[in-house]
């Protein structure tokens, strides 16, 4: 339908007098039978292209299915349409680009696959960047929760999908912080990438060297991905990998989110995460042994190493209020604590990041039942983990969800350093 809308985009002005739009991003293959349904619900009511009254106001409307249609082609085509007919005088087109906005039907992964390809607009100096709503379809929707757009969809959802719809055109837009993950390798490479995570292309290499001051060898390489929730490094992340294997292996066994979650149970025993005591095993102890931490904080450009306690077996970074489909790990601190600490009130626009530390699977349990809170680390505006190995020879990283194995070098540092990005994801608050 994109490349229809290119081809045909001398005719928009002449069917549309709206002055905004909303581009509705779905999946019909989606896991869960909500995101074919409302991909169906949209074309039989809708039609895949229409102007339609939300709010009090006519708003161009065009749905558009990520099975088939990447968002990076809908920033290319989709958008690119409509500026060209902006600069070819369409008032309709001007109106529309200048006030559009995205929502996405999906999880917190869906999500930030758009957000990802709208940043590009950034760079290439093409704003306004469209603000996005959620209507969640995911498992865990932190970032749903996070901006007011609820943790699962309703079962009556044919009359939400219009409330949602009307919320997404009239309700103010907030700003969220996103971070990019670089890691540099001193030899190998990364076997099973995710998708969040790319290899980085050479100017892109020479830049992260000149920020860190140190060379890249030819045998070294380097990678780089964003995240807006979280990136966490241990045992949380090993039990995600065997996990999302064991789930693609035997996709049978996960038929839901009940199924999922005594699956994914049964694997943080079977790795160790609340049998084995921290010093039983040289694979099952605490990360320090081949984790070092440095922090800058805010307003300061120098490296501070950060000592972590020996229990800790995954140290998690979090941008978010939620995790874990809507636990609040780092918690709500008392003016006091945060004084003594020398933290601020956290906020995901911020521009700095919590790190706290998970202990073994009890503990981590109790801190998901928000009975206690987790071990506080630091709050950082950048960190750096350097990683070596010995008689580890690999550690487990996730980033938003997407866990993979990553190779260490005996003697060799790899090192894995989180900046935030300069400009900011712009979302709308469904609170509003």
């Amino acid at each position: 339908m994109l490349l229809w809308l290119s081809r045909h985009a001398n005719c928009l002005g002449l069917v549309c007098n709206a002055n905004s739009g909303l581009f509705c991003a779905l999946r019909s293959r989606h896991s869960m039978s909500f995101g074919n349904s409302i991909f169906l619900f949209f074309c039989l009511f809708w039609k895949t292209m229409d102007c339609i009254v939300l709010a009090d106001r006519t708003v161009f409307v065009q749905v558009f299915d990520l099975s088939s249609v990447k968002p990076s082609d809908f920033v290319r085509y989709g958008l690119g349409c409509l500026e060209r007919l902006a600069d070819q005088g369409d008032n309709c087109a001007k109106d529309i680009r200048a006030n559009l906005r995205i929502m996405v039907a999906g999880g917190d992964g869906t999500v930030g696959w758009v957000l990802g390809c709208l940043q590009e607009l950034n760079k290439l100096k093409r704003e306004p960047v469209p603000p996005t709503g959620i209507i969640p379809l995911g498992t865990g929707n932190d970032l749903a929760r996070s901006f007011g757009w609820g943790g699962s969809f309703p079962f009556g959802w044919r009359s939400a999908v219009k409330r949602y719809l009307n919320k997404a055109v009239s309700a103010s837009v907030v700003h969220l912080d996103s971070w990019q993950a670089v890691i540099r390798m001193p030899e190998g490479e990364i076997t099973e990438l995710p998708h969040a995570l790319k290899k980085a292309e050479p100017a892109d290499q020479l830049e992260f060297s000149k920020a860190s001051g140190s060379e890249l060898t030819e045998k070294a390489s380097c990678y780089k991905g964003v995240f807006y929730n979280y990136l966490s490094i241990g045992m949380d992340a090993q039990v995600a990998y065997g996990f999302h294997h064991l789930r693609d292996e035997k996709p049978y066994l996960a038929q839901g989110p009940v199924a999922n979650k005594l699956i994914y149970a049964g694997y943080s025993c079977t790795q160790g995460w609340f049998c084995t005591p921290c010093t039983a095993s040289p694979q099952l102890r605490g990360l320090r042994n081949i984790l070092r931490l440095y922090i800058k904080r805010a307003n300061c450009s120098e490296w501070e190493q950060i000592q972590m306690p020996s229990s800790v077996r995954s140290l998690v970074v979090l941008n978010l209020y939620n995790y874990g489909s809507g636990r609040h790990p780092w918690g709500d601190l008392k003016p006091d604590y945060l004084e003594k600490k020398g933290f601020v009130e956290a906020h995901s626009d911020d521009g700095l990041i919590e790190i706290f530390g998970l202990k073994e699977g009890w503990h981590a349990s109790f801190v998901m039942a928000e009975l206690i809170k987790a071990k506080h680390i630091a709050q950082a505006a950048a960190i750096k983990f350097e990683m070596r190995g010995g008689e580890w020879d690999r550690a487990y990283v996730q980033m938003d969800g997407e866990p993979w194995k990553q190779p260490l070098i005996q003697d060799q540092s790899t090192i894995l350093e989180i900046n935030k990005v300069p400009y900011h994801s712009r979302m709308i608050n469904g609170d509003s």
